[in-house]
């Protein structure tokens, strides 16, 4: 949708608040803007007919979207706060400013010639090293999400329940990682101290959230009861997925996959955190190493949106299709200028 058809369906501040974030908006939220004629409830296609019907009953010359005026009772003031703030958050990345330049344009100079200055603006970013880097990344993602000799229709095996091995920095965030995605967790620890310094932290981590406005109380609560702390492997039992976050260690890990291998049920998988060490040789401690795989995060694990996953030699096929969902499932987007809002409210 061209910007300046947005700015004059639903108004200046919710406009610039879309064009910058580039989040989605669910059409509810939108509902008695001009972006809509209708909503309808039940059958779209009859619903869709009885109303081109109705439009096209009606003699013209039918309102365009382009000859609305965008009403707003300050929009230069407002329009300056946005690149302030945006300013201030963007830092290297060009699009946020041009597009509150183009909105600009958009609300001073016309439909016509605000139209012109976006098209400018595209095809100056389109060439910019930023606009190639993230195109780059858009089809690298894609790429590795298939692996060539893994069908497509390779059944996933159900997670429901994970375990997380550690709670320390690490460990808290692989738990906040699968909480925020809203899978229940059974983080583990040796020592009671340790438990309870990593919960503090996820806690202090969400609290934080909490103040910058990015999650409501009651849901900080929700995620903090999808954790279970406990001292005992035996906790472990019924969970899908269990994640080991312990020290770089051959010996460490090699305690850790042996208990795992006697209590883990079966089908469950194990994976290690492992950044350098053999994911062969750690699957070798168990008598299941089609079950292990790595899963390497990089810390912060709960902003962090990468995820190295190592394929053993033996790792399963369905093992590899369902870390690789799961971790589409519980990416988290780590902070970029598109995130920011601008209100007048806060201004």
């Amino acid at each position: 949708m061209k910007l300046g058809i947005l700015l004059r369906a639903i108004g200046l501040e919710a406009a610039l608040n879309m064009i910058v974030s580039g989040a989605p908006v669910m059409s509810e939220k939108l509902v008695g803007s001009g972006l809509f004629d209708e909503v309808v409830q039940g059958n779209l296609a009859e619903a869709a007919l009885e109303f081109a019907c109705k439009v096209g009953a009606k003699e013209g010359p039918h309102p365009k979207v382009r000859d609305r005026k965008i009403e707003h009772p300050n929009a230069a003031g407002f329009i300056q706060f946005a690149r302030n703030t945006v300013t201030a958050m963007a830092k290297n990345f060009p699009e946020p400013l041009k597009c509150i330049g183009a909105v600009e344009a958009g609300v001073q100079q016309g439909f016509d010639k605000g139209l012109a200055f976006e098209h400018e603006c595209f095809v100056a970013l389109v060439q910019t090293p930023e606009s190639r880097a993230l195109r780059h990344a858009f089809f690298g993602e894609r790429t590795a999400s298939k692996i060539p000799d893994v069908p497509f229709d390779t059944p996933t095996r159900n997670i429901e329940r994970v375990g997380v091995i550690g709670a320390c920095t690490m460990g808290g965030g692989i738990a906040m990682n699968f909480i925020n995605a809203g899978i229940p967790v059974t983080l583990l620890e040796t020592k009671q101290d340790a438990l309870e310094r990593g919960l503090a932290t996820i806690c202090k981590n969400y609290e934080a959230t909490v103040r910058k406005g990015k999650l409501k109380p009651e849901a900080m609560e929700q995620r903090m009861a999808l954790i279970t702390p406990t001292l005992s492997y035996d906790d472990l039992k019924s969970a899908d997925l269990i994640v080991e976050a312990v020290f770089e260690e051959f010996d460490v890990k090699e305690q850790v996959f042996r208990q795992l291998d006697e209590i883990a049920k079966p089908g469950a998988i194990l994976a290690s955190n492992t950044s350098t060490l053999d994911v062969d040789r750690i699957a070798a401690f168990t008598k299941r190493s089609q079950d292990v795989v790595g899963m390497h995060f990089f810390s912060p694990a709960n902003v962090m949106k990468l995820l190295e996953v190592v394929r053993g030699k033996e790792t399963a096929k369905d093992v590899l299709v369902t870390v690789m969902k799961l971790a589409k499932k519980t990416a988290r987007r780590r902070w970029c200028p598109a995130c920011a809002t601008v209100s007048s409210a806060t201004g």
